[in-house]
């Protein structure tokens, strides 16, 4: 399986690589520091760019349905071959948008303590979906939030059995995103003494650098769901 980077250094942004596949549809390499899409969280996008100069455009990535990760890219341009050493390099900007993205949404369930029944992450807005009946006060809310931001509380990973999960089903939040009953070992996002629970994605070491967040729409979408809106202010 592809070595991925991303799961123990969020911040690499590029790294050597050697092509070991050509897929239809994209390149599989012995490493990579791009995530591939899941949990809400886009795919990387980036680049590969070998010894003669030649650099290939990324325009995602994903896992295959075998596990390894898939580097998408277009037809029509440039692909190395099957063995060929490359540097592969993030685009860091979009990565870094998506890192302080999903970690403010974890702290936006901090504040709403539901579960979460979907959510979706994009560099301009995302949303979080939760199993609640009752309207979101939404100014509340974003006090709340900016104040956990602003407090500074590190980001940090574990990584436990799913033995050691199935004792703590409770861990478990994102309703539509459990980590699969086989899986051997399963990272956890913990927050301070805030928030644990199952997440892959990539995420920021502090809150601080999340920035200020701001709940810009709320939706009821049913009985048991309501839908919180989020976005974040540039930084500079």
């Amino acid at each position: 399986m592809t070595e991925a980077i991303f799961e123990i250094d969020a911040y690499q942004k590029d790294c050597r690589a050697k092509v070991v596949e050509l897929d239809s549809e994209g390149i599989v390499l012995d490493r990579t520091v791009f995530y591939p899409v899941g949990g809400g969280q886009p795919g990387d996008t980036g680049w590969l760019q070998w010894a003669d100069g030649q650099r290939l455009q990324l325009t995602g990535t994903r896992k295959r349905e075998d596990g390894e990760i898939l580097h998408l890219a277009e037809a029509d341009q440039p692909w190395p071959e099957t063995g060929t050493e490359v540097q592969a390099i993030l685009d860091w900007d979009l990565r870094y948008i998506h890192m302080r993205m999903h970690t403010c949404m974890h702290l936006l369930g901090v504040v709403l303590p539901h579960g979460v029944t979907g959510g979706n992450i994009t560099a301009k807005r995302s949303r979080l979906d939760f199993d609640m009946e009752e309207p979101v006060d939404k100014d509340g809310v974003n006090q709340q939030l900016n104040e956990l931001i602003q407090a500074g509380h590190p980001v940090s990973t574990i990584w436990i059995t799913g033995e050691e999960l199935a004792a703590q089903p409770e861990l478990i939040r994102t309703l539509s995103a459990a980590p699969p009953k086989d899986a051997g070992r399963i990272r956890l996002l913990k927050i301070s003494d805030l928030d644990l629970q199952p997440c892959a994605g990539t995420h920021v070491r502090n809150t601080a650098e999340i920035g200020f967040a701001s709940v810009v729409k709320t939706e009821k979408k049913g009985r048991h769901n309501r839908r919180v809106h989020l976005e974040l202010a540039e930084q500079e």
